[in-house]
């Protein structure tokens, strides 16, 4: 690896923190997840939203999911043509559900042939997606209000996996070097700046996806060569790692939004990094999807496969709460503030009434 813009490198077990003791690990063994939401009902369900303004269900597969801090706004991508008017695209295309308005927008309507699922700001204005222009990936940032698309740049022939700050401002993204590929580096963008930096710089191309707070002052990312992961703290100028687990094996799932904890997988387990104690919990057996922007709730499925595809732990309280019964995926910033929302996409036809276009379909389900 090759280390470019960092003051200060201190290896340590946990991520950024003042003490240099050996950080203890709490266990959180699984619960009984309750089938009732434990914060109350009111208001409690599932809602797809992979739908048309009018409510017409896609004809076609829709996928990922990501959530604003507030949960009104969800951007997913989807193959599906009838989401909204216009010249029909065969290829995926990604588009936002405003939960408020209950308007379907599509946002990449001069997108290239592929696209990877979008991410969202948490503040809902900017979402950023990354897909393939004829031999190298490229990013893309859409602004919700002008339905505008710029390319994101990147000091390398190919740009992708970008991660949002809450007000969009800063994208930090993976580039890559040579055709094919040869090197790569973890980047953040600050596009109102029209500046980039270069957080770390690998002589390799294996993953090494990285995740930014909502200030876009940290910046988590992996070496996918050394199977670690570390954090990068852009005003300070210093870095913090690498983090293993006890089979020092890292791999990063993601950073909360107000950077007070990261999660990542070791083994079979989860564990999730306090950044200012740098205590950790460890959640067995499981393989962690998300945090929600406070970092309070850890979005999980279980390793069992006899039991809920989807759980969500309040990490203070240790109880569970089952987000579906069904199989279901989910990815990174799938859990609104508090954990109050949470979206997943599945195949299964039974989540909310009238599902019957047999493929895979977005969802929220909200606890309270």
């Amino acid at each position: 690896m090759m280390r470019t813009g960092w003051g200060t490198t201190r290896r340590v077990r946990a991520a950024v923190s003042v003490s240099a003791a050996v950080c203890a690990v709490t266990a959180v063994l699984p619960g009984a997840a309750s089938a009732e939401p434990a914060r109350g009902a009111l208001g409690a369900g599932v809602e797809r939203v992979s739908v048309a303004s009018d409510g017409t269900q896609g004809d076609g597969a829709s996928v990922g999911g990501t959530i604003t801090s507030d949960g009104r706004r969800i951007a997913f991508s989807s193959v599906a043509q009838n989401l909204t008017t216009g010249f029909p695209m065969t290829y995926e295309k990604v588009f936002v559900r405003d939960r408020r308005t209950s308007q379907t927008l599509q946002m990449s309507t001069s997108a290239p042939p592929i696209e990877r699922r979008p991410v969202i700001s948490g503040d809902g204005e900017y979402i950023a997606h990354w897909g393939l222009i004829q031999r190298d990936t490229k990013s893309f940032l859409s602004q919700l209000e002008s339905q505008g698309t710029i390319g994101i740049n990147c000091s390398g022939l190919s740009c992708s996996q970008p991660s949002l700050s809450e007000d969009g401002r800063y994208v930090a993204q993976v580039g890559t070097s040579g055709r094919p590929a040869v090197r790569q580096r973890i980047e953040v963008q600050d596009w109102h700046a029209n500046t980039t930096q270069t957080v770390f710089e690998f002589d390799h191309i294996l993953p090494s996806r990285p995740s930014i707070s909502g200030d876009g002052r940290f910046v988590a990312f992996e070496d996918g060569q050394a199977q670690d992961v570390f954090v990068w703290d852009r005003t300070d100028d210093t870095s913090a790692g690498p983090i293993e687990g006890p089979s020092e094996a890292a791999t990063l799932v993601q950073l909360s939004r107000d950077g007070s904890r990261i999660v990542y997988l070791s083994g079979s387990d989860t564990y999730v990094q306090d950044e200012s104690s740098g205590s950790e919990q460890l959640v067995p057996d499981a393989r962690g999807l998300a945090i929600d922007p406070t970092g309070r709730y850890l979005l999980y499925a279980p390793r069992d496969t006899s039991g809920p595809s989807l759980v969500l732990r309040d990490l203070v309280t240790g109880t569970d709460e089952i987000v579906s019964e069904q199989p279901a995926s989910a990815g990174t910033d799938a859990v609104s503030t508090g954990g109050r929302d949470v979206v997943f996409h599945s195949t299964a036809d039974d989540l909310v009434p009238g599902d019957t276009n047999g493929t895979s379909d977005v969802f929220v389900r909200r606890f309270y």
